[in-house]
């Protein structure tokens, strides 16, 4: 048996297994599914040459991880970056547009433009410490004090009724309310505001790049790398007890709260048991992916050359969807998040042909297929888009979890995203990756930073295992070290 075992070959899995193996240790990786990548996969739904994203498409936090900055990401994976990083449609062929470029947004907002350059500037200027500050544990000293309070005070403001003061305009408000919507949850609120608040930052500064060839590219450079340097990866092997594991010093669970509990749970005290226990899953997603036979028909221009389109109307059409979801019901006019990755990525589908990518919040566990709710609030702001649809595949919130165990009732955040399960991500204490029992560690959304692609939580294990376990120091995790 390996030194290090790690449960599931998801970004934060494999990116344990990144340092590990770097480390000199003999890594094993075991995925239950036919292929590796969690929530990064790429795969052909429904025609050949068509390459969808499952679950992750546009990634905020790709170029900004500490961890993909030290594996030297963009030396491995080619992105393309659209200078629109996103847009939020509204009626009569308006838009609320982000740009990479600040100076072109503000000015885009008319009257309120000085009111976002006020909000972002700052986060945007001390973007560094506003990283550390979110993609850490939050129950510690921050090491970036000034970035640390300017995100905390814009979190209190926007995360509140406050949020209706500093915007005039439907354009800018709908712009911040939809990014914030990526939380899944009530509007406003404090989690959903930190999530949007990062996520709006970053579209300044790097941008929302998009992997060519898909998120599969990512999982596949951490997978390259761990075989380099000597590990192995198992595909359709389900691991069901950590005593099939038992000749490894270490062992790291990318997996869910209830998932670790049920597979080793005979080394954990009941204690933590009953804390894994109350962890709680927030709502779901209908995924919906589509073949068509030319680009959307945005009724604004500028809205086509968007990596990334947020489909909800004005901030109040918005907040009562999600509102409607929190609530236990399904949305006639929902949210939609849209990637359009093939008019940056020819190699998606075949020439005159594109794909796209879609969900909607649904409640925790639906069953109920969304494709036509999707599709007719598209059309409102793309008149003629039933028309250029092909095809279509579905995955409802339950089709999800059948995916991946890990997506309880269809919940791909690892978790419901609220300021007390941000604190306690599963566990309150310094160090959450660290379980109860002599080598164990989990390593999935479920611990900090949660949600998104950016390997940081199998990051923060591998280092505490690398220290508690082998008494190793952090290898050089670049191309060239």
């Amino acid at each position: 048996m390996a030194d290090v075992a790690i449960v599931g070959a998801g970004p934060n899995g494999l990116a344990a297994g990144v340092v590990m193996a770097r480390a000199g240790l003999n890594v094993e990786v075991f995925e239950a599914g036919r292929t590796i990548g969690g929530g990064a996969r790429t795969m052909e739904l429904l025609e050949p040459d068509h390459f969808h994203d499952v679950c992750s498409a546009v990634h905020p936090m790709a170029l900004a991880s500490p961890f993909f900055r030290e594996f030297g990401l963009e030396e491995r994976v080619r992105f393309e970056v659209p200078e629109l990083s996103y847009a939020n449609p509204l009626g009569g062929g308006r838009a609320g547009l982000a740009y990479r470029d600040l100076g072109r947004t503000v000015q885009g907002l008319g009257k309120d433009g000085q009111a976002w350059r006020r909000l972002m500037r700052p986060l945007v200027q001390h973007i560094d410490g506003v990283v550390d500050t979110g993609l850490n544990q939050f129950l510690r000293v921050p090491r970036h004090p000034l970035a640390a309070a300017l995100l905390g005070l814009a979190t209190l403001e926007q995360g509140s009724g406050l949020w209706n003061l500093r915007f005039s305009t439907e354009e800018a408000a709908a712009l911040f309310t939809g990014v914030a919507a990526h939380a899944v949850g009530r509007l406003p609120s404090p989690a959903a505001a930190g999530a949007g608040l990062t996520l709006g930052a970053h579209a300044h500064v790097g941008g929302w790049p998009i992997p060519l060839g898909g998120s599969q590219a990512l999982v596949d450079a951490m997978a390259e790398d761990i075989r380099a340097h000597g590990g192995v990866i198992h595909t359709g092997q389900t691991v069901d007890s950590v005593g099939e594991l038992d000749g490894a010093r270490a062992v790291l669970l990318d997996v869910s709260p209830n998932v670790a509990a049920r597979i080793a749970g005979g080394r954990l005290p009941q204690k933590y048991l009953a804390t894994l226990d109350r962890f709680r899953f927030g709502d779901g997603a209908c995924k919906v992916d589509f073949i068509l036979s030319e680009p959307v028909p945005w009724a604004n221009e500028e809205v086509r050359s968007a990596g990334t389109v947020h489909v909800g109307g004005t901030r109040a059409e918005t907040a009562a969807s999600e509102a409607a979801v929190a609530a236990g019901r399904h949305p006639d006019s929902p949210y939609v998040l849209v990637s359009q990755p093939s008019g940056f990525d020819p190699s998606r589908a075949p020439h005159g042909r594109h794909v796209l990518w879609t969900y909607c919040h649904v409640p925790h566990g639906s069953t109920r297929d969304m494709t036509e709710a999707i599709v007719r609030q598209i059309e409102r702001f793309a008149p003629g888009f039933r028309d250029v649809v092909v095809r279509s595949h579905v995955m409802t919130a339950a089709d999800l979890e059948h995916y991946n165990e890990n997506y309880v009732g269809g919940d791909f955040s690892g978790g419901a995203v609220t300021i007390p399960q941000l604190l306690a991500r599963p566990s309150l204490g310094p160090n959450p990756w660290r379980m109860p029992a002599k080598g164990l560690y989990l390593c999935s959304a479920s611990t900090p930073p949660g949600p998104g692609v950016h390997g940081m939580g199998g990051y923060h294990a591998a280092k505490l295992a690398l220290k508690d376990v082998f008494d190793l120091p952090m290898p050089g995790l670049s191309p060239g070290a």
